[in-house]
């Protein structure tokens, strides 16, 4: 999950995973331009967060879209 360190909402993703008990792996696209530009390339977003679940990217505080790609991916 791209994410800023300074990022309210960035944080609000993570609590929101951490509280449905989902796994993540976050990167801190503020200390890793590569990242950085790599998520620029993939979803043409520079804000964050972006969330990738499967295949898909999801820009911004989007808890209902975090649900409904999580259950497709439980299926």
């Amino acid at each position: 999950m791209p994410s800023r360190y300074s990022c309210p909402w960035c944080t609000k993703v993570k609590e929101y995973l951490d509280g449905k008990g989902t796994a993540y792996e976050n990167v801190d696209v503020q200390a890793n331009r590569e990242a950085a530009m790599e998520m620029v390339k993939k979803t043409g977003q520079m804000g964050v967060p972006v969330t990738q679940i499967g295949e898909k990217y999801i820009v911004g505080y989007n808890p209902e879209a975090i649900d409904a790609e999580l259950a497709k991916q439980d299926k």
